[in-house]
């Protein structure tokens, strides 16, 4: 073999080798592109800061099998991943960790739970609101004692700002509304009591439609969420009622979302959970209610 040749073949295979080594750093320069640009990758859009969502749901306690029940619950909440979430007829008892608890802990929320009955009492029934972080939490039972209705209310922080949140479960005996025009009073005046500077929303079952005579004093500081948006509602279709057919002869839209006027505005709204699933099993004897709203302004951080 020739010196030349030898050099020859030495020149090539080295340009070779050059060759190799470019084109695996273009192969990993290529592999990590694409990799950030696979949809599957890509991160969650940002919530929007300006927009609050919040659902309501009566959980209908212990019946209709809860264990089943609660994770076709729990999937449709992770899913949405409200701001806040009000939970009505909540219970707890022998066997049964408090059940707002029990969601709050599978979802990540913190919660605060409601009831007329002695905290030492092992079977306890109310109301409860979940959120992200809780900054302060009260509640108003009201009137009359022997109705065993209470009012819930945390203020809460929501993309920095404090948002005030009442949960209710009004009366629903009474056919002439009194009883609940009179827990509309003392719910009114809790709000006034406890809101301070920062807005309100108030959700609930309110066992009674959103334009019956004994909400009109809460219709005149607060709107219908869902009506907002879907103006028809009030003709009490079958396509708006809250009460799950399946169960009750004569369904209505009792479950309500009120927000306080001039400082949201409504974005969407929807029932949710008003589909069994997929082995005919229905989540609740009520159907949810979600509603987007707009803050107006900034807001105060708190």
């Amino acid at each position: 073999m020739n010196e030349g040749g030898h050099a020859q073949r030495k020149g090539a295979a080295a340009a070779a080798w050059r060759w190799l080594r470019m084109s695996n750093a273009l192969l990993v320069l290529c592999l990590v592109a694409c990799r950030s640009m696979a949809p599957g990758d890509a991160e969650s859009p940002s919530r929007d800061a300006d927009a609050l969502d919040i659902v309501t749901l009566n959980l209908w306690h212990d019946q209709g099998d809860w264990p089943r029940r609660q994770p076709l619950i729990v999937d449709t909440l992770r899913r949405l991943q409200p701001d806040v979430i009000v939970l009505q007829e909540v219970l707890q008892d022998t066997g049964l960790p408090n059940q707002a608890g029990e969601l709050a802990r599978q979802l990540g929320y913190q919660w605060h739970f409601v009831s007329v009955d002695p905290p030492g009492r092992t079977r306890r029934y109310g109301n409860a609101i979940l959120a992200r972080k809780l900054l302060a939490h009260g509640e108003q039972p009201l009137r009359p004692a022997d109705d065993y209705r209470i009012a819930g209310w945390v203020r809460a922080e929501i993309h920095g700002r404090p948002l005030n949140v009442y949960a209710v479960h009004l009366n629903f005996s009474d056919a002439t509304g009194a009883t609940r025009a009179q827990q509309i009073s003392d719910l009114l005046a809790f709000v006034d009591a406890t809101r301070g500077d920062a807005p309100a929303v108030i959700a609930g079952d309110f066992n009674t439609t959103a334009d019956r005579p004994e909400l009109a004093p809460l219709r005149t500081g607060y709107f219908d969420a869902y009506e907002a948006r879907h103006p028809a509602a009030k003709t009490n279709a079958a396509e708006y009622v809250t009460l799950n057919p399946h169960y009750h002869a004569a369904p209505q839209r009792i479950d309500l979302v009120f927000a306080q006027r001039d400082t949201f505005t409504p974005l969407q709204s929807q029932r949710i959970l008003d589909r069994p699933g997929e082995d005919g099993l229905w989540a609740s004897d009520h159907f949810g209610v979600q509603a987007r709203l707009r803050w107006n302004g900034p807001g105060k951080r708190p």
